[in-house]
């Protein structure tokens, strides 16, 4: 198995991660934790399987995949840069919200 990717969280996507997680723990009570491992989950994902994220489309930066976070409904975008053995997380998405977050 290849050695895990280094997981590099780019600011936008921090914000909105945290964002995500005080909606969750005001307006989700009954859900527990669900984003918090589905986010984790995805990140354990990325980290060892960089490639199997769909690839994003109506991105303009390249290279751009997401991964879906099936019980709470988000994408998050990322990408690999092999080079830093880093996968940069770019943003993360409600699937609710449309076209996609404008990378």
């Amino acid at each position: 198995m290849p050695p895990s990717f280094r997981i590099q969280v780019v600011p936008r996507a921090e914000a909105e991660i945290v964002e995500a997680v005080e909606w969750w723990a005001k307006n989700r009570t009954a859900a527990g934790d669900s984003f918090k491992k589905d986010l984790h989950s995805a990140f354990t994902l990325i980290r060892n399987h960089p490639g199997l994220g769909e690839v994003a489309r109506n991105v303009r930066l390249q290279g751009v995949r997401r991964v879906l976070l099936g019980r709470v409904s988000y994408y998050l975008y990322y990408r690999s840069v092999p080079e830093r053995e880093t996968v940069e997380v770019l943003a993360l998405w409600h699937t609710s919200r449309g076209a996609g977050p404008g990378l």
